[in-house]
């Protein structure tokens, strides 16, 4: 079998360099000298680095331990006691705590959480370090006087606001398991996941604000409590300023948080759950992922302090939603000691710049969002350092999807040398990075600077080989700290192990196609359950995705290929037309010419077809599979669950075109 390999040859220029006061600054160069002389190593640049922490995992995991201080009650016997996966056993005998980290901050001057929402919401305030200390403690012992005890669990149901951050360290601090969704998510789609775990307290808000609109969400609140046969207990927030229903029994939120309790985190095992996060549940029932409180500590101090460059003194500014991994993600920037800004709103609401100026009002070092952000202000004449004071940023870090290099182009034009415009990716099972940017390496439009440091990344061959410079399965060879410790509900182990490791036992498949190139940057190509397959040659949908999406008149596109009953294959490409867009004659050559010089002649599609929508998870990521699925003649309802996706409705145009595909075949 062969290999498209669109561009791996060239060497692009980079888009961004790292100056000599960064090179000088940078936490992971402190960290790259105070590792050699603690060791005895010799480490002269990032990729030595890299090397060492993915040869030596005990000496390395070690070392971030030591330089990040962590608080622990007792320590472990040693770093890495077994290294199968899955399986692998880290830290036996350390007895610590995730919040007890954040917690220690408790007097530090300034804003600890920033609590900001669109116009007409509550007015921008701050929890500072102490008060949220203070509201850490008396939630957990409201938590504490419901009977909440170490291993059950407290879900949430909430925005993007600073009182989600309270519920879960609280829920944290005394060893109970937290999970969370966004109140995007219908209440049936929330009790599909939360209802998994058996919570016995719901933390839930009375509704959230987006695009202008208040989203009152009490109904919503009362089915899934209703859903929830287990609950002791609802805290409702008034975020909205609504009131609940006196006879529902529910605890305000102004009662919950009152009062001065110191907390007193409980010290538990390194493995003992902290979380669970749930899958996107596109193809069935959301798998719900188990991890601890030691290995996401470990692994987000790491990609925090080294890779995002966050210390004391800063602040992070994240558009999320507390149903992604990026939410608790952001969570982990208290653990520095750095600000948080929580977001409860559209970030292009009530102008297409929101976010540049939420960045600018709160001088944001660093500034996460979507390429579909930058995409929408691209194309609404945004000037974000022009028409703002970005003096402060740093990073705009891209994650959930591949940032086009067109985008990449735009942004380093529009906010200049100083800021470093990185993609990384990694995912919820880890809930981390694989790959991304790194302080002190140039970046390139289209590519991922490395792999992050214990991530023992490579691209595979179908034979198990390890290639460069060719398409291969992205796999991790040695365990991280942050995989899970396992699905919930899955006694045997048997749903974890055959995600991940039926198809290179012993080694993490990811489900991702990548390239990683002679310079060691990553280039992802998209999903490898979704690739596409010409004739025996293998392409990433991404490659296609990048070029089209650069076009004026193309809002997004999806590319499918087909595998047919006969023997044929059938690649269609969905198109959604900007506004006033129509697809004539000569936007379709525009767009078949586009494809074939930017990506390949092999990439161009056997047919361009506008559509009103293109389905996404409701985090955001196009469900290429499930479409395939519905155009290879499945039932949407068989292949999907409706609640997972953002715009259900749109499947009607899949199901039409595969009918209309089919009597063109005579079939």
């Amino acid at each position: 079998m062969t290999t498209s390999r669109p561009g791996v040859d060239q060497d692009p220029p980079p888009i961004w360099t790292p100056s000599p006061s960064v090179l000088d600054t940078a936490t992971i160069e402190h960290f790259r000298h105070w590792a050699a002389d603690r060791y005895g190593l010799t480490l002269p640049d990032y990729h030595a680095l890299h090397a060492w922490s993915v040869t030596d995992l005990e000496q390395f995991w070690g070392g971030v331990w030591e330089y990040f201080d962590i608080r622990a009650d007792t320590p472990g016997e040693r770093v890495l006691a077994d290294a199968s996966m899955p399986g692998a056993r880290w830290f036996p005998g350390a007895r610590l705590n995730y919040a007890d980290q954040i917690l220690r901050h408790g007097g530090r001057p300034g804003a600890a959480v920033i609590d900001e929402a669109e116009p007409g919401g509550p007015a921008a305030g701050t929890l500072s370090w102490s008060e949220l200390r203070r509201q850490v403690g008396a939630v957990a012992h409201t938590l504490r006087e419901l009977g909440v005890e170490q291993g059950d669990r407290v879900v949430g149901y909430m925005p993007d606001i600073p009182e989600a951050v309270v519920a879960f360290l609280a829920a944290a601090s005394i060893g109970a398991v937290w999970s969370v969704c966004g109140q995007e998510y219908s209440a049936p789609a929330a009790a599909a996941r939360l209802g998994q775990l058996d919570p016995v307290v719901l933390i839930a808000a009375d509704g959230y604000r987006y695009g202008g609109r208040r989203h009152d969400r009490r109904d919503a609140v009362a089915r899934l409590r209703t859903d929830l046969p287990g609950l002791r207990a609802t805290v409702m927030v008034p975020r909205l300023g609504l009131v609940p229903d006196a006879s529902a029994g529910i605890i305000p939120w102004a009662e919950a948080s009152a009062g001065d309790h110191p907390p007193a985190p409980v010290p538990v095992a390194f493995d003992h759950p902290l979380w669970v996060l749930f899958s996107s549940g596109t193809t069935g029932k959301p798998k719900g992922i188990v991890h601890g409180h030691g290995g996401v500590l470990l692994e987000h101090l790491k990609q925090i302090g080294l890779h995002c460059d966050l210390g004391a003194g800063d602040t992070y500014l994240g558009y999320t939603s507390p149903s992604w991994m990026m939410w608790n993600f952001q969570v982990a920037v208290l653990l520095v000691g750095a600000s948080l800004v929580c977001y409860d709103g559209s970030p292009s609401h009530p102008a297409p710049d929101t976010l540049w100026a939420l960045a600018s009002r709160h001088r944001t070092a660093v500034l996460q969002t979507s390429p579909a952000y930058l995409r929408s202000c691209e194309q609404s004449g945004v000037r974000p350092a022009a028409h703002h004071d970005l003096s402060r940023l740093r990073s705009l870090r891209v994650t959930g999807a591949v940032l086009p290099p067109s985008s990449s182009h735009w942004a380093a034009r529009e906010l200049g040398p100083h800021v470093a415009i990185s993609s990384g990716s990694g995912g919820t099972d880890v809930v981390s990075g694989f790959a991304g940017s790194v302080p002190t390496l140039p970046i390139r439009a289209g590519e991922l600077a490395a792999p992050c440091l214990g991530v023992a990344l490579e691209a595979w061959d179908p034979h198990g080989r390890s290639v460069r410079g060719e398409v291969g399965e992205l796999v991790i060879t040695k365990p991280m700290p942050s995989m899970p410790l396992a699905f919930w509900d899955d006694p045997d182990g048997s749903r974890y192990r055959s995600s991940y490791f039926d198809t290179y036992p012993g080694v993490w498949r990811h489900g991702d196609w990548i390239t990683v190139t002679s310079r060691g940057s990553v280039i992802m190509h998209g999903r490898s359950d979704a690739t596409l397959n010409r004739n025996g040659v293998r392409m990433g949908s991404a490659d296609i995705y990048q070029v089209v999406e650069q076009l004026p008149g193309i809002a997004e596109s999806m590319v499918i290929g087909v595998e047919q009953a006969d023997g044929g294959y059938w690649m269609p490409l969905f198109v959604v037309l900007a506004h006033g867009a129509e697809l004539t004659p000569e936007l379709e050559r525009t767009i078949t010419t586009a494809i074939s010089e930017g990506a390949s002649p092999r990439h161009v599609p056997d047919e361009i077809i506008a559509v009103p929508g293109i389905p996404h998870t409701l985090t955001g990521k196009k469900l290429e599979v499930p479409v395939k699925r519905i155009l290879q003649g499945a039932v949407p309802g068989d292949v999907l669950d409706p609640r997972s996706v953002n715009n259900p409705e749109s499947l009607d145009t899949y199901v039409r075109v595969a009918q209309a595909h089919r009597t063109r075949r005579g079939r």
